[in-house]
């Protein structure tokens, strides 16, 4: 799968050289500017990898421009791979029963990531197209993942996590649950100051709402990775027709 927009291509891994740039990105992004860490985390080599990253497929971003570097990743997980490692990666903070009982094909998302020079402009929207690209080869239906906040101080999320759990809350048939549950209804409604609850959230959970994404009951903090993770659930059969628009549109800019 080779897909090419101006300077940029995105592709799946093919070796562990590739893998290992993505693990540098990751590291430049994950550890060295969030301050997370993990068991696996090489720090000499600045590569920010775990037990997951060979069953997972490695979706590049590449600038030719810069002679081919990795400047965006996304690691993507179908449930036969799942399989095969165990478990999905993100059943350690979230029971995604509801989502395996669906019975409908699924693919987990995550260590979505971006170089800073590229941020604010088409890269994430690039990668978005090869992810695409992927999940109609592979007839995926749900597509989920856990995505961040900086930091685990629950306050100042407050206002941002109250608007997610009153306006984006997934189905109740595929509503997913944090297993160590911080709440997200810390403020009615009535008393959200919207304007700064959405400036609070991430660009990523940002765009994955435009799509129709929705987020699961309850967030995790993550004091491994300095985050507070909620898991994002986006049913491509509930995708109106100009959110696919919006999908390929921004893929393609």
């Amino acid at each position: 799968m080779v897909a090419k927009v101006d300077s940029f291509r995105t592709r799946l891994a093919r070796d562990d050289a590739d893998l290992k740039a993505a693990q540098r990105l990751r590291y430049e992004v994950f550890v060295e500017e969030l301050g997370g860490d993990g068991p696996l985390v090489d720090h000499e080599n600045r590569l920010e990898r775990d037990r997951f990253d060979p069953f997972f497929d490695h979706l590049l971003l590449l600038d030719d421009n810069r002679d081919g570097a990795v400047v965006g990743v996304y690691r993507l997980l179908r449930a036969d791979q799942a399989m095969a490692a165990g478990q999905f990666y993100s059943e350690d903070e979230y029971d995604l029963e509801p989502l395996v009982r669906s019975g409908r094909k699924l693919l987990e998302l995550g260590r979505s990531c971006v170089a800073p020079d590229y941020r604010g402009g088409t890269g994430l929207f690039h990668l978005w197209q090869g992810l695409a690209d992927y999940v109609l080869t592979h007839e995926i239906e749900i597509l989920f993942g856990t995505a961040s906040f900086h930091g685990t101080d629950i306050a100042p999320l407050a206002q941002s996590l109250s608007l997610l759990h009153h306006r984006h809350l997934v189905p109740e048939e595929l509503r997913v649950r944090a297993r160590t549950y911080q709440s997200m209804d810390l403020i009615p409604e009535a008393d959200i100051d919207r304007r700064a609850a959405m400036l609070n959230i991430p660009p990523l959970i940002k765009a994955y709402l435009r799509l129709g994404g929705c987020v699961g009951d309850g967030a995790f903090v993550d004091h491994d990775f300095n985050t507070t993770d909620v898991c994002l659930v986006m049913d491509t059969a509930r995708m109106t027709d100009r959110q696919k628009q919006l999908y390929v549109k921004e893929g393609k800019a």
